[in-house]
C-alpha cells in the first residue's frame, strides 16, 4: 500500500498531461435507480465506472465528493427480500445492513486507484444545528485537504423522514445542501434519465430534452411533474428543487444520465451534457448574503495589524494570537464580525470558540489552546474556509 505522500506524487505525475477542467470542487449524486441499473441490487460495474471517473477528477486536483444512495438496495439483496410496501422501520433495517456493504464496495473500487475514501452519514438536523453545520463542514473540507474522497449518504437508520418520502427525496436535496456546505462549483445529479424533458419521456414519445434552464419558473416546474420511481425516493421534481437551492448558492447544476460515457469527467471539463442549470449568483455573493444575514452586530472580534494583513492580503485564517479584544456574547458556531485596530469591519466568519473561551486564548499561540481552556476545536479562532472578507 502506498503512503498518502506517494499516492499524491503518482497522481501528480499522472495528471501532468491531463486535460484542463473547468471546476475546482464537484459534488456528484448517484441515485438508487442508477446504482441498481433496473435490478434489485447495486450494480458493481456502474459503481466501478463512477469510481474511475471520480478518480480522474481527483488526479486533476479537483475536490470531489460523492453523495451515494443504494444502502437499502444493498441491504435488501443481502437479506434476500423482495421489493414491496415494507414499513419505514424495516427499510431502516435494510439500510443498516446495506450501508456497510455499500461502503466496502466503494473502498475496494477506489483502492484500485490508490485513493482513500471516508464515510459521512448525515441527517437534516446536522444542517439545521449551528454546531452540527460547523462540524460537518470542517470535517468534509479537512478530508478534501487530505486527498480523501468523502462518500455521503443520509443516515437512514435514524432519519425516518427521508425513508417515508417526506423530506430529502433520494438524496437530491442532501446533495444540494452538501454542495452549498463545501462551496462546490458544480453539482451533478445522476440517474438513468438523460435530463429534464418537456414531458415525461416514458409516456410521451414527443418529449424533448431541455438543454439549458436559465430560470426555474412554473413552466419548468410543470415539466418536472411529481412522478416517483419504484426503488429510490427521488423524481425529477426533487432534482429541480435541488437545482433551485444550489444555483441560488452560486453552484452550477447538471441533471444527466450516469450511463452516459465519461459523463462526470466531460462535465467537469465544461462539456454540456443533459440539462444545465447555470448558477444565479456567484459563490462569494451567496456566501456574503448568508453570512451577513446571520450576523449579529453585537458580536465582534478585534484583531491586530498582523492579523489584518493575513486576512485581507494573505487570505489566511484568524489565529488566537492575532485577537486583541472580544466584544459581545456569542457561542461556538456563531457568525461574528472581525474588526481591524481602527474598528472597521474587514470580515465575518464562523467562530470555532465561544466568547469566554476566545477571551482566554486571545493573544496566545495555538498550541496553548487546550492548556488554557481544556479542549481543542482547532488551531484557528476562525478558519479561512468559514470566513468572508468584506
Amino acid at each position: 500500500m502506498l503512503s498518502h505522500k506517494d499516492r499524491n506524487t503518482d497522481l501528480a505525475q499522472e495528471g501532468s498531461n491531463r486535460e484542463s477542467v473547468s471546476y475546482c470542487r464537484v459534488v456528484v449524486k448517484a441515485g438508487t435507480t442508477l446504482l441498481t441499473h433496473g435490478s434489485d441490487r447495486v450494480n458493481l460495474q456502474v459503481m466501478a465506472t463512477l469510481a474511475e471517473q471520480l478518480a480522474s477528477l481527483h488526479s486533476a486536483e479537483v475536490g470531489t465528493l460523492l453523495v451515494s444512495s443504494g444502502a437499502v438496495a444493498a441491504g435488501r439483496h443481502a437479506l434476500g427480500v423482495s421489493r414491496g410496501s415494507r414499513n419505514v422501520p424495516f427499510k431502516q433495517v435494510l439500510a443498516a445492513v446495506g450501508q456497510g456493504r455499500l461502503m466496502h464496495a466503494y473502498e475496494q473500487l477506489f483502492d484500485r486507484h490508490q485513493i482513500l475514501v471516508a464515510q459521512a452519514l448525515l441527517t437534516r438536523a446536522d444542517f439545521d444545528d449551528r454546531l452540527g453545520y460547523l462540524n460537518v463542514r470542517n470535517t468534509l473540507l479537512s478530508l478534501l485537504e487530505l486527498g480523501v474522497i468523502p462518500i455521503i449518504n443520509e443516515n437512514d437508520v435514524v432519519a425516518d423522514d427521508e425513508l417515508s418520502g417526506q423530506v430529502f427525496g433520494d438524496n437530491d436535496s442532501l446533495s444540494a445542501l452538501v454542495a452549498n456546505l463545501v462551496d462546490a462549483d458544480l453539482l451533478v445529479l445522476l440517474g438513468q434519465v438523460d435530463g429534464l424533458h418537456t414531458a415525461d419521456p416514458n409516456v410521451d414519445p414527443g418529449a424533448t430534452l431541455v438543454r439549458t434552464v436559465e430560470r426555474l419558473d412554473d413552466a419548468v416546474e410543470a415539466m418536472g411533474g411529481r412522478s416517483w420511481n419504484d426503488q429510490g425516493q427521488g423524481g425529477m421534481a426533487t432534482k429541480l428543487d435541488a437545482a433551485r437551492l444550489a444555483t441560488a448558492s452560486g453552484i452550477d447544476v447538471v441533471i444527466a444520465s450516469g450511463l452516459e460515457s465519461d459523463v462526470i469527467t466531460r462535465l467537469a471539463r465544461g462539456e454540456r451534457i443533459g440539462t444545465f442549470f447555470p448558477s444565479t449568483a456567484t459563490k462569494m455573493e451567496s456566501r456574503k448574503r448568508w453570512m451577513l444575514s446571520e450576523l449579529s452586530n453585537s458580536s465582534e472580534i478585534v484583531v491586530d495589524l498582523g492579523a489584518r494583513r493575513a486576512l485581507v492580503d494573505g487570505r489566511g485564517s484568524l489565529l488566537p494570537a492575532g485577537v486583541v479584544e472580544v466584544l459581545g456574547s456569542f457561542e461556538r458556531g456563531d457568525i461574528v464580525s472581525i474588526l481591524d485596530p481602527a474598528r472597521d469591519r474587514i470580515a465575518a466568519g464562523i467562530v470555532n470558540y465561544g466568547r469566554d473561551d476566545l477571551a482566554q486564548i486571545k493573544g496566545s499561540q495555538s498550541d496553548q489552546i487546550e492548556q488554557l481552556v481544556g479542549h481543542h476545536y482547532g488551531d484557528e479562532a476562525v478558519h479561512r474556509n468559514n470566513m468572508v472578507v468584506l
